[in-house]
C-alpha cells in the first residue's frame, strides 16, 4: 500500500480524522476552517490562472470559442459556467460549451467509469473543436484519462489547450500549454473533491469567463450591460443598468429600455448620445458588440 501513489486530494486530512465522532456544529465549524484555505490556494495560483486566460482571450477575440471538459463534479462545473454565459452576458451559447464524460445523462447520474476512456474524450473533441478554438480540462485529481486524452487531442488539433487540477506536478498538466494547479490539500472527507477541490475549481472557472467577458466588451465598468432581459427580475435590472450608467431618472431610463427593446447597451447609447436604435446598433456592429469600444467610437464622432 505505502508504494501506491495518492495525490493530496486523496490523501487523509490529520484534522477530521475523527469527523464521525464530532457534533453537527463541530463539523461544519471544521468544514468553514478548510474552506477558508481554498482562497489561499487559489491566490498563489494568480499567476498561471492570470496568463491562461490572457490565452483565452486572445482566442475568443478571434472568433474562437471556449470549450471545458471533465468528468463528475469537474465536469458538472464546466457545464454550469459555461451555461450561464449566454444569460448573463448576452453571448451565443455556442461561444462557451461544457462537455462531460457520460453526457448529459453523467450531470445528473454519477457515471464513474465514463472517467476512464482517454479515448472518448479525445473523440468529443476531435467531433467539435477546431485549430482557432481554446480547450480547457478539469480535473481535480489531475489524472483524468478522459481529459488527458481530450486535452492530448486538442493540442494535436493545434487549438490553444488549458488545465485546471488541484494537485501539484498533475499528468494533466504535462498535456497542457497553460497549467493551473490549486493545490487545496486533503479533503475533510477523505477523496470527496466535490469539497475544497470542487470549491477551488469554482472559483477559476468564474475568474476564466468572467474575465473573459469583460475582456470582450460585454462588461461596461462594473455593469453587465449585455444582460439578457427575460425576466420581471431582468427586465427590472436592465432598467437600473441604464439608469445608473446614465444618470437618468428610472422612468426615463425605463422609456429608452422599452424603446430598445431591452437592450441596455442601445437604450444607454440612445440617452448618451441622442441617436437612434438603429444608430445605437450600428455602432455595436462596427465595434464587433464591444459596448466599451462602442462607447469610445461614438465619443470621438460627437467631439469632432
Amino acid at each position: 500500500m505505502d508504494n501506491i501513489f495518492q495525490p493530496v486530494t486523496e490523501q487523509r486530512n490529520a484534522k477530521s480524522a475523527e469527523l464521525d465522532r464530532l457534533d453537527v456544529l463541530e463539523i461544519i465549524r471544521l468544514m468553514n476552517e478548510e474552506d477558508h484555505t481554498v482562497a489561499a490556494a487559489v491566490q498563489q495560483a494568480l499567476p498561471q490562472i492570470a496568463a491562461m486566460i490572457e490565452a483565452i482571450v486572445q482566442v475568443m477575440s478571434r472568433g474562437g470559442r471556449l470549450f471545458y471538459i471533465g468528468a463528475g463534479t469537474s465536469g458538472r462545473l464546466g457545464v454550469l459556467d459555461a451555461s450561464e454565459c449566454p444569460p448573463t452576458f448576452g453571448v451565443d451559447r455556442k461561444l462557451v460549451t461544457g462537455l462531460i464524460a457520460g453526457g448529459e445523462a453523467a450531470l445528473t447520474t454519477a457515471i464513474e467509469n465514463a472517467e476512464d476512456d482517454e479515448e472518448a474524450g479525445a473523440r468529443e473533441i476531435e467531433a467539435q473543436v477546431t485549430a482557432n478554438d481554446a480547450v480547457v480540462g478539469i480535473a481535480a485529481s489531475g489524472s483524468t484519462p478522459y481529459v488527458i486524452g481530450a486535452i492530448r487531442k486538442a493540442r494535436e488539433l493545434g487549438a490553444l489547450t488549458a488545465s485546471v487540477a488541484c494537485n501539484d506536478g498533475a499528468k494533466l498538466s504535462e498535456a497542457a500549454q497553460y497549467a493551473v494547479e490549486v493545490s487545496v490539500g486533503p479533503e475533510v472527507v477523505t477523496g470527496s473533491t466535490r469539497l475544497k477541490a470542487g470549491t477551488a475549481t469554482k472559483m477559476v472557472l468564474n475568474m476564466i469567463t468572467t474575465t473573459a467577458m469583460i475582456k470582450l466588451g460585454k462588461v461596461y465598468g462594473n455593469l453587465m450591460v449585455n444582460v439578457q432581459a427575460t425576466n420581471q427580475k431582468l427586465r427590472e435590472r436592465v432598467v437600473r443598468i441604464v439608469s445608473e450608467a446614465t444618470g437618468a431618472e428610472t422612468e426615463t431610463a425605463s422609456a429608452y429600455v422599452q424603446a430598445a427593446e431591452g437592450d441596455a447597451r442601445a437604450a444607454i447609447l440612445m440617452l448618451r448620445f441622442g441617436i437612434t436604435r438603429e444608430e445605437a446598433s450600428e455602432a455595436l456592429r462596427q465595434c464587433r458588440e464591444h459596448f466599451g469600444d462602442a462607447v469610445a467610437k461614438l465619443e470621438k464622432k460627437s467631439l469632432a
